[in-house]
Formats: C-alpha cells, structure tokens, sequence
C-alpha cells in the first residue's frame, strides 16, 4: 500500500498533498498544533501533531506503514530533528521506506551577482538559516544512502500563491516596491510544487532538483503587475538602500542570483505557472488569489 507521510504540512506540504490526492492510498502529515488539525482533515491529509520534540506513539504506529517521506520542517541549531530522533536511521521508524523527498532552498547557492545558477552550482550559503540548510541537506543524503532509498532534495525559490501573493498585499496595504540596481529573485507557484513532487515520485526519481519559474524578475515589477491587474495604483517606489527594513528582509537582497530549472524540464516536467505574469492573470481571473 502506498502510503505518504508529509513532516510539515503547511503550505507547500498541502500542496504535494493534494498534488498526490488519488495517487497515494493513504495520505498523512504532522502539524504543530491542534488549531491545524481540523484543516488537514478537510483537505483528507490523517493530522499528528509533532512540535520537533518526541514522536507519540500514534505517529511511530503510523510511520510503520510509510513509504514515501515529504520532510518540509526547517532545520535549527541541532539539526534537522526527525533525523535527529531517529539518529539518521530512517528504517527504525520506517521500514517500509521506498522514496523520500526533502524540501530545502535556492538560498543554499548563496550570492551569484545574478549570474545562472544549476544544481551543479557549489553552495556557499550566506545567512544562518541557509548554512543551516546545507548541513540538512547533507545528513539527508546520508540517511538515504545509508536506508538505500532514493532522495529528491527540492530546492525552492519564493513560494506564493493563492493566499499568499502580490494581491493580497496590495489590498493589505503591505505591499512595498523596493529597488535595488539589478536585483532579481525566482518565484514558485505552489501547485508546481506539488506538481513537481508527484512527478518525482512516479518517476522514482533521487538527485537534487531547483523546482523554480523560468524567470527571475526584479521584484518591483511583480508587484506593479498585479497593481495592474487589480486596476490600482502601485506603491512608489522605495530605494533599498534608504527602505526600513528587518534584517531578515534585508538579508535576501543580499543574495541575487538567476536558478536555473533545466534539469527537472529535462526530465519531461512541465510548469504550469513558468512566469509571474501567467500565475498571477489566472490567480486574478480565477478569483482565486484570496483562497489558502
């Protein structure tokens, strides 16, 4: 029986499950709290609750019978913790392990001065949380050698979509038009990424796979797009340089590159979200763009 587990079923992991809605006989996922529950089993995803701290008894009952991982929980200081509680042996917990996939980021690739980037990109990471994902994406590799399953490592680019957009922004008055010379980002519709996972496992595909839109784009003019299309006006525009900004925020701009999605194009895969301006005309004409 197949049977997918997602570790971290939030946006992304709702994605990929729906994607496999009628693929997978048994669909289940972890959420940190009870006030998600009652939507993972809307969206017919079996809810455990897992905080990174132990695994219940249910949750170690139920991954006895996985055979396909979707692991979507960010790492932290000590490492990514399901590996952490299974010491990197993924058979203990699941022996029935035939796949596995871990959701990672374009961050790993660190600054390129917005030159292409490929999986055969060296990482040099820059912030923590990217140095952070390096390492995950590592002892994972690791654990699926030593579990002789294949690993799909899916590094993402700015995930949006219905919720979480430009429009949305816009109507919330948090939408900002910051320019910086050059800079250009890679965005991912979160069907895609769901799309592409489904792919990956009927393919039974492993290797490391940048799931990304076919065109990075200076993130002022994505915004002025959807200002556009909702028949208002933009925000001005703010120089980078002067903007307020988190450091958090101010972080990202510190990294411009252009990913590159040939590899998993060459596997057949097709996007149906290539470019911000398909995604968001049919987010906005489909009357879907409020919709999580």
């Amino acid at each position: 029986m197949s049977h997918l587990m997602i570790f971290g079923a939030g946006y992304s992991g709702k994605a990929i499950a729906r994607a496999l809605r009628g693929k997978m006989e048994q669909v289940s996922g972890t959420t940190r709290g009870e006030g998600n529950v009652s939507t993972l089993l809307c969206q017919a995803i079996a809810p455990f609750i897992f905080d990174g701290g132990a695994l219940s008894e249910d949750l170690r009952s139920e991954l006895r019978g996985v055979t396909h991982l979707v692991q979507s929980i960010a790492p932290g200081a000590p490492g990514d913790p399901l590996l952490r509680l299974c010491n990197g042996d993924l058979k203990s917990l699941m022996p029935q392990l035939a796949w596995t996939a871990y959701l990672s980021t374009v961050g790993v690739y660190g600054n390129h001065d917005g030159e292409w980037v490929s999986e055969d990109t060296p990482c040099r990471p820059v912030s923590v949380r990217s140095t952070e994902r390096v390492a995950a994406e590592e002892a994972w590799a690791e654990a699926a050698r030593q579990a002789d399953v294949p690993l799909a490592i899916l590094r993402l680019s700015g995930i949006y979509g219905p919720g979480r957009n430009g429009f949305v922004n816009l109507e919330k008055g948090t939408a900002r038009r910051l320019v910086k010379k050059d800079q250009v980002f890679n965005r991912i519709r979160v069907e895609d990424i769901g799309a592409a996972t489904a792919f990956l496992i009927e393919a039974h595909e492993g290797g490391i796979f940048n799931i990304t839109d076919d065109e990075p784009a200076p993130p002022q003019d994505v915004i002025a797009f959807a200002a556009g299309l909702m028949g208002v006006e933009p925000p001005e525009e703010q120089d980078f340089e002067t903007a307020e900004l988190s450091a958090m925020a101010r972080s990202f701009y510190g990294e411009n590159k252009r990913v590159s999605n040939a590899k998993l194009r060459a596997l057949g895969f097709n996007f149906s979200y290539p470019n911000y301006r398909v995604s968001l005309r049919q987010l906005w004409d489909d009357g879907v763009w409020r919709d999580e």
